[in-house]
């Protein structure tokens, strides 16, 4: 599902695994001459927690949650927010199709990059174990056994939703594009999203003022069209994915935002 892109790349991402960060806070060095970049950041702060349902058709398939916790380390003196995407199949689902993940990422709280990447997957018995470290200074990411090439202030899976968040949409017209760039199963990946204006939605958490977006996928493997996939985020600074919808080859998959706490802002809720 590497190529579902945006903040769905990170809200499908569900589970309960641990992981180990030995090593991460003293591997970066030679940092302090480079000039990194500074994001205005409105959007989300420590203590924010969503939690998603995702249902698979008519099925109740599994339950997501995205927390922002505060990090009692830092790299190169810079602090860090600590960023846990977690959660479970649920009911019958849970039966034919166990999954359990844990995604974590180590965000630079100044420039919305990340410096490390614990990725644990369980998925109907396929297993991926991933820990990158970003040597943004450097335009590398390590493994441990191989290093990548990468442009700056290259993002990874769970990163990607947070600085998508902070993107200025307040003059999007209709059509327009937005990208960025991000590193996924030892490849850069560029990120696109496309904006279809906005729109009012109802979900079981209330109704919502929303904005409209169609992440630019690939076809074949999972969608059959680009626009298969869609993303409302609430229209007001936060800009939170409330809800997706994507046409698969085998189905439909849906996912709603069925709690929110620790928010920055309002929320759009009409």
């Amino acid at each position: 599902m590497k190529k579902i892109i945006l903040p769905l790349v990170a809200l499908f991402t569900i589970g309960t695994a641990t992981a180990s960060h030995k090593g991460i806070y003293d591997v970066q060095n030679s940092a302090s001459a480079f000039e990194f970049r500074t994001i205005d950041n409105n959007s989300f702060q420590i203590g924010e927690k969503l939690t998603y349902r995702v249902h698979y058709g008519f099925m109740d398939a599994g339950e997501a949650v995205l927390e922002v916790k505060a990090s009692d380390k830092k790299v190169n003196g810079r602090d860090l927010y600590h960023i846990v995407g977690k959660g479970r199949s649920v009911g019958t689902f849970n039966w034919f199709f166990k999954v359990q993940d844990r995604y974590e990422t180590y965000l630079d709280a100044e420039g919305l990059f990340p410096w490390m990447f614990v990725r644990r997957v369980y998925e109907g018995g396929y297993e991926v174990n991933q820990d990158y470290t970003f040597f943004q200074h450097k335009q590398l990411v390590s493994d441990g056994a191989k290093d990548y090439e990468v442009p700056t202030n290259i993002q990874d899976m769970i990163s990607s939703y947070y600085y998508a968040r902070t993107l200025d949409f307040d003059h999007a017209e209709v059509g327009d594009i937005f990208e960025f760039n991000s590193f996924v199963d030892g490849e850069v990946y560029p990120l696109k999203i496309k904006y279809l204006g906005k729109d009012n939605i109802k979900i079981r958490n209330g109704k919502f003022a929303c904005l409209k977006f169609c992440p630019v996928i690939q076809t074949g493997r999972i969608f059959k069209n680009e626009e298969d996939l869609t993303v409302w985020i609430s229209d007001d600074e936060n800009k939170i994915p409330l809800l997706a919808k994507a046409n698969i080859l085998v189905g439909s998959i849906k996912m709603e935002v069925t709690e929110y706490e620790g928010l920055r802002n309002p929320i759009a809720r009409l």
